[in-house]
């Protein structure tokens, strides 16, 4: 490539322990065009919430222009549809309106509260695994863990199969890691999606002749009114839910745990007081969101933002972890404070295709951080930073080394104090 421009810089793996420079920087223009690629990437919050509503901003990759470059690898390949959060209304409504059925409102709305027990038993038991020990890697050991028992048990897959999917995923994830030469990893990336998608669409058949009280068995029996999905968007779907049911949920953990390390005012408080914990993993999601960046968006008219067109057909990035960290939008944003007065971050986006799994996520990060803090006594920082792993989309340690003193006793987090609200 030639020399290296703003958002070539923020792809660099070497950006991943600390890109807010760089997303500052990116903020001085909100809507800053990369010359080498044509992207119009907006970063700054009014107006990523704005275009997150915007009907004139496609998700579906089919409407970028003839030509136009990206400087990531893509997620998915022509060899299964795409998946909803690559589709527009009303395609998009649909096949969300059929994945919700069995896992939230209007049709299954305790769905997340009545796990509530059950993930509350999986963390203790992880955290109860550490007892003896005084060091560990929390993200082999508790972050990746967790999310991944929860989404095997959600969906209706065995998770004795944990091994053989997590090499597919990791390879589906860093294909779209950086830009660059990235030939080959885009090509084990779509040959692990389709991997991954053999394995699920065997599932699938499995639930069908034998259905549980799983998800996928519900998508592949229950008949709404709007039917079922068809086998090929079930299976592209299920490699969604999958993926992104745990994917992101443990750069939360991580990434929290990391900031409360930082932060020790915050970790005594979340100790202390388990009411904390809603407050405390809102503002992780403006401070350290998870999913840093939404990059696979295209104009379909021109759009004037921020006193820039954006012509028709040019892909757009949502610069979600800049807009997040917004002077114009939160006072003193480059600080955590679980108790500001407003985090009405964008961590779980916005609009149409806000996250399908925020109240598991929510509940999710609840659950771990507070274990952890009310749990590992005197819990210190091994190295600072820790190594990344290289997506700058799905941004979070690669592995989180830290010491302790001793397990503490399990205290449930109050009911209170955790919320599964969207």
């Amino acid at each position: 490539m030639p020399s290296s421009s703003l958002l070539q810089q923020i792809l660099d793996p070497a950006a991943r322990a600390d890109p807010y420079p760089l997303y500052r920087e990116l903020r001085k223009t909100p809507v800053h065009r990369d010359e080498s690629t044509g992207i119009h990437a907006v970063s700054t919050y009014w107006e990523i919430r704005t275009l997150l509503q915007d009907p004139r901003i496609s998700s579906d990759a089919r409407n970028l222009a003839p030509g136009a470059r990206s400087l990531l690898a893509p997620e998915e390949d022509a060899t299964l549809p795409p998946t909803m959060i690559r589709l527009d209304p009303p395609e998009h409504d649909r096949l969300r309106r059929l994945a919700m059925r069995p896992f939230g409102p209007p049709h299954s709305p305790r769905r997340v509260h009545e796990m509530r027990g059950e993930l509350s038993g999986v963390i203790s038991g992880l955290v109860d695994a550490l007892a003896g020990h005084n060091e560990a890697d929390l993200v082999d050991e508790v972050a990746y863990p967790f999310p991944v028992a929860v989404i095997c048990k959600l969906l209706g897959v065995p998770r004795e199969d944990e091994p053989r999917f997590r090499v597919l995923v990791d390879a589906i994830v860093a294909g779209i890691a950086t830009g660059g030469d990235t030939a080959e990893q885009q090509r084990t990336a779509q040959r692990s999606r389709m991997e991954l998608a053999e394995y699920l669409a065997g599932l699938v058949e499995e639930h069908r002749r034998d259905p549980g009280e799983d998800m996928l068995s519900a998508l592949v029996t229950d008949e709404g009114r709007e039917g079922r999905m068809s086998l090929v968007e079930l299976i592209s779907n299920a490699v969604l839910l999958l993926v992104a049911g745990h994917e992101t949920t443990v750069n939360l953990i991580a990434n929290g745990v990391l900031t409360l390390l930082r932060n020790p005012e915050a970790l005594e408080r979340l100790r202390t007081t388990p009411s904390s914990a809603i407050a405390t993993v809102e503002e992780l999601l403006r401070f350290e969101p998870p999913v840093q960046l939404l990059p696979q968006r295209t104009t379909l008219a021109d759009i004037e933002i921020a006193g820039t067109v954006i012509p028709a057909g040019a892909p757009v990035w949502l610069m979600l972890a800049a807009g997040n960290r917004d002077p114009q939008r939160f006072r003193d944003p480059d600080r955590f404070d679980p108790q500001r007065e407003d985090i009405q971050h964008l961590g779980f986006g916005f609009g149409v295709h806000s996250c399908f799994g925020a109240p598991l996520a929510r509940m999710e990060g609840q659950l771990a951080l507070y274990e952890i803090a009310s749990r590992l006594e005197n819990l210190r920082l091994v190295e600072d930073p820790p190594p990344y792993r290289p997506s700058p989309v799905l941004r979070g340690p690669r592995h989180l080394p830290v010491a302790f003193d001793r397990v503490a006793e399990h205290v449930p987090l109050p009911e209170a104090s955790a919320a599964v609200h969207g």
